[in-house]
């Protein structure tokens, strides 16, 4: 009853249909927009970062409860995004919704496009697949040129931070919880973020989950050179006390232990450079 009543409401608030096309997101859907979107907000701290970087500030309309950047951000209307406060959202009137694969389900995308409230997905693999998001971005928005010049400055910070060696690859495990311990695995952006600094993901197989839980085991075999985690008194206090026989791995023994800035590691957004960066400093130490 209140996804019929939110409907209603927002259907009063629909431009002509000659007014809309209908694009391709990331994951293959056919989404119906307005031609010309005048509201837009993202329901993900990374896809906000890239409405900054690319769109007119003005029509941002909103943001999640988890986005904090750029500071201006916490001047906006905030729509939880977990649970989804579908009729928070639907006040906000966005004529277009970017998701990030993997954080809002299809099952609210659904109830969105039934509220009559365009989600479009974009998904990020690589570095690769940021810039064109960025581009995308542009495209839907009718700010082509600005996204280009955000991307054609971060791919010439890039270019300066890229490594290339044909020496023995430095293996990094990068790890997002402790108990039990998750890492970021092969099928993730750290991965391709590693390649562009001569490094690679110790976690070179494959599984179904982009962050798996491995066991101590599973570590010790991968014997990682370096270890991104936490400072090495964090980790001494709590990761090493809890799992002492981790110890023998070559990041320990090295002291090759490092806190990665959580919103540069985590957020697919336009400080991916920046994140490339951090972890730069982090091999050459």
């Amino acid at each position: 009853m209140l996804l019929l009543l939110l409907a209603c409401e927002s259907k009063k608030t629909t431009q002509p249909e000659n007014n809309f096309i209908t694009v391709t997101d990331d994951l293959g859907r056919k989404v119906r927009v307005p031609q010309y979107p005048k509201r837009v907000m993202a329901l993900a701290p990374s896809a906000t970062e890239m409405l900054y970087a690319v769109a007119d500030e003005k029509t941002i309309v909103g943001r999640t409860q988890n986005c904090d950047y750029p500071a201006q951000v916490k001047d906006k209307p905030v729509v939880n995004n977990y649970p989804m406060d579908y009729e928070r959202l639907v006040l906000l009137k966005p004529d277009i919704v970017f998701a990030v694969a993997g954080i809002i389900s299809l099952e609210i995308a659904a109830k969105l496009q039934d509220l009559n409230i365009p989600v479009y997905y974009q998904d990020f693999k690589k570095v690769a697949d940021v810039f064109r998001g960025l581009q995308d971005m542009g495209r839907l928005l009718h700010r082509e040129k600005e996204a280009q010049r955000v991307v054609d400055s971060l791919q010439q910070e890039l270019d300066k931070l890229q490594v290339t060696s044909s020496g023995p690859k430095l293996r990094v495990l990068a790890i997002t919880w402790h108990d039990p311990i998750y890492v970021y695995g092969q099928n993730t952006l750290f991965t391709d973020k590693l390649r562009y600094l001569g490094a690679e993901n110790a976690v070179t197989e494959v599984f179904p989950q982009p962050y798996p839980a491995l066991t101590r085991e599973y570590i010790l075999k991968l014997n990682p050179d370096v270890l991104v985690g936490g400072t090495p008194e964090e980790m001494e206090k709590t990761f090493f006390a809890q799992y002492p026989e981790l110890k023998k791995i070559k990041a320990y023994q090295q002291k090759r232990i490092f806190k990665a800035t959580d919103n540069l590691m985590s957020r697919p957004g336009p400080r991916v450079v920046a994140s490339i960066r951090e972890l730069k400093a982090f091999l050459a130490k």
